[in-house]
C-alpha cells in the first residue's frame, strides 16, 4: 500500500523532484501558477470593462 507522501531523498533537490512529491503538491503548484492568476485577470478585466461603459 503506497503512501501519499514519501520522504524527499534526492541528494540535489530539483524542481521536478519537488513536484513529484504527491498529488497535493502538484495541485497547489498548478493552482498557484494557473488558476489563481486566471481569477485575478478575469476580475480585473471585468472591472475595466465596467469602467469603460
Amino acid at each position: 500500500m503506497g503512501t501519499m507522501f514519501e520522504p524527499f531523498t534526492d541528494i540535489v533537490p530539483s524542481f521536478f523532484g519537488w513536484l513529484n512529491q504527491g498529488p497535493l503538491t502538484l495541485t497547489i503548484f498548478l493552482h498557484t501558477i494557473i488558476v489563481l492568476p486566471m481569477f485575478w485577470i478575469y476580475f480585473s478585466e471585468k472591472k475595466r470593462l465596467e469602467r469603460e461603459q
